[in-house]
């Protein structure tokens, strides 16, 4: 290589060292003295070394690019891990998946978390956008003060049911109520008679108005994303704002008619 130009100077030079550091040989010839040992040893030890920080950056570069699946996909590990270990039967476990899947969709996120360390004015912008449809959709909100709906969805809490799942039971206390975002539900009486109810429709305020127990049950009908509140939240917020009680008042006093109780709705008490 004396007199060959510094194009195949180098290029040859660049093929031995990469021989060396990447372990697939010796370049041209293998080495002779100690000297050259000890520098090939060396260098395939630099070169291991290298090769093993990248591919150990290159790793975390992949899960850091999407970091909720990765998430997600540890937390069903766990969720498997439980279910082998009670046994649970097959059908379960089908059920236990589809909710999983339905819920959070291949991704996980701490949302109280994030929501927690923003400001109440991005918070307030979050979760009204991520609320949208349902305001959309139902006409409580569509002509209501803008202020009564935001206090309204801070507090609301999302929740995913499925086919066949009994949202409410009759006769048992009620401490929430539900808006419908998506699916559709029953409302079934002692009378057998059915009442459909889908996207934009709200139920369970009965009890929330006049502390009693359910009258009915709703069951849902299809996977049904919904969004509850709890009757202390949903005192708190007719608290400040009395004439959207009447709101619910009147519809909760038609539904009553319809499933032919007669209950009477005297004022809520004032939240605990």
């Amino acid at each position: 290589l004396q007199n060959d130009s510094w194009g195949k100077q180098y290029s040859h030079a660049l093929f031995k060292a990469m021989s060396h550091m990447l372990c697939i040989g010796y370049g041209q010839q293998a080495p002779e003295g100690m000297t050259d040992v000890w520098l090939t040893m060396l260098s395939m030890i630099v070169g291991a070394t290298c090769y093993a920080m990248f591919i150990g950056h290159a790793t975390a570069l992949i899960q850091s690019l999407d970091s909720s699946r990765r998430q997600y996909q540890e937390k069903y590990k766990q969720v498997e891990q439980y279910m082998s270990f009670h046994k649970l039967p097959g059908d379960t476990r089908q059920r236990i998946h589809e909710y999983y899947e339905h819920r959070y969709q291949g991704k996980m996120f701490d949302e109280e978390n994030i929501l927690g360390e923003l400001s109440e004015p991005l918070k307030e912008e979050i979760i009204n956008f991520n609320c949208r449809n349902l305001v959309a959709n139902m006409p409580l909100f569509a002509n209501a003060d803008p202020n009564f709906v935001t206090a309204m969805l801070t507090k609301l809490r999302f929740e995913v049911f499925q086919p066949g799942d009994f949202i409410i039971r009759e006769g048992t206390v009620g401490k929430k109520m539900y808006f419908i975002q998506h699916g559709v539900v029953s409302i079934l009486t002692k009378g057998n008679k059915e009442t459909k109810l889908s996207d934009g429709s709200y139920f369970g305020e009965i009890c929330l108005l006049t502390r009693g127990r359910r009258t009915a049950s709703v069951r849902a009908d299809t996977y049904c994303r919904l969004y509850s509140l709890s009757v202390d939240n949903f005192n708190e917020v007719l608290e400040e704002y009395p004439m959207m009680r009447r709101a619910f008042e009147t519809v909760a006093m038609d539904r009553l008619d319809r499933i032919g109780e007669e209950q009477p709705l005297g004022p809520a008490p004032a939240p605990r």
